[in-house]
């Protein structure tokens, strides 16, 4: 039977019995092998007219190798190169001139981290203020023409006798006694202060064995680690407070901020004698929690029974060095020997 002659049943019978062809699948995405670059390296490898894609790289590894040179390599403070960095030229007396006593007397653990704070204007015009009143060199005594005290190498006795890294106890004065350097101390042979004689009441109440010595100088209380630091360095001959509001205090301040940052051993905390409100003023941003801070009044016969004596400053300031660092970090408040040291003048 032909084609034509099929009757339409026929025709739709023979249409579904007929094998389907298979669909065509769609075509598949190349699978991205597992050795193909990342992204990033795509970035880091195209050619661009930009190289932001590529320089964080670059930084980060110069970062890297920026860091291991900085931990493996250390930088020692030279005070000649320090002094050599100076302006020779910028007036008479040049930069140079007005920071030789600096250079000369400044101890280097102190001359360091105050470097830059040296040659903030309000320094030198305080410097020029005493290079006319005559303190210029280490030698002016001798020149008969002094008109301040102390000497000029006694003028930074505070950071010669007690480096920065050596302070354990800070006790603030204002004005420093003449021929010193050091807060509420003075030479032998020279009279015993008022102040400084109720230092020594206290100390004795405190301590019963304490010899009450008949001079007044404290050498051996900085040596052994006690920063005796006026607010004020300098002063007019018999003419208190002279020198102040001229810088000094600015100064100071920035003392007792590196005491506060790095005072005791490894930075961990100092003891602070603040006596009168003038010089808790001074330390009152000091971090409390890091430090042992102990006012009172001043020991001033104006003022000593008006809360210095009986503060018990001395004994609380050793209980606090014990618990902190041990039994041998106590000071000896009551061996007071003299001492006669002109060491101010710089080793060449």
């Amino acid at each position: 039977m032909s084609k034509r002659q099929l009757s339409l049943a026929e025709a739709f019978l023979h249409a579904q019995n007929a094998p389907l062809k298979p669909a065509v699948p769609p075509a598949k995405r190349p699978r991205r092998s597992s050795a193909s670059p990342p992204l990033a390296a795509h970035l880091s490898t195209a050619p661009s007219t930009s190289t932001a894609t590529i320089e964080p790289r670059k930084g980060a590894a110069a970062q890297l190798s920026t860091s291991a040179t900085t931990t493996t390599t250390t930088t020692t403070f030279s005070p000649a190169a320090y002094r050599a960095s100076l302006s020779t030229t910028s007036g008479s007396p040049s930069e140079a001139d007005l920071l030789a006593l600096e250079c000369a007397t400044l101890d280097p653990s102190w001359l360091d981290p105050l470097q830059s704070e040296l040659r903030k204007p309000y320094f030198l015009e305080l410097k020029r203020f005493l290079w006319g009143e005559g303190l210029r060199a280490t030698d002016d005594r001798e020149k008969g023409k002094l008109k301040v005290f102390p000497p000029a190498h006694d003028v930074y006795a505070w950071s010669r006798y007690t480096p920065l890294q050596n302070v354990r106890v800070v006790i603030l004065g204002q004005d420093p006694y003449h021929d010193d350097g050091l807060c509420f101390s003075v030479r032998p042979g020279v009279k015993i202060p008022p102040s400084l004689r109720n230092i020594y009441k206290e100390i004795k109440e405190e301590y019963p064995e304490f010899d009450v010595p008949k001079h007044g100088n404290l050498i051996s209380l900085a040596r052994a680690g006690v920063l005796l630091l006026n607010t004020s360095l300098t002063v007019a001959p018999h003419k208190a407070g002279s020198h102040s509001n001229k810088g000094w205090e600015t100064f100071t301040d920035k003392v007792v901020e590196l005491v506060d940052r790095h005072g005791g051993k490894d930075g961990k905390g100092v003891v602070v004698l603040a006596w009168g409100a003038w010089a808790a003023k001074r330390v009152a941003k000091m971090d409390k929690k890091k430090h042992l801070i102990l006012t009172s009044a001043h020991p001033s016969p104006l003022s000593a029974r008006r809360g210095f004596f009986g503060n018990g400053h001395f004994r609380k300031a050793n209980d606090w060095l014990e618990a902190r660092y041990g039994v041998d970090a106590k000071i000896d408040w009551t061996t007071l020997e003299p001492e006669e040291d002109e060491a101010g003048l710089e080793k060449q």
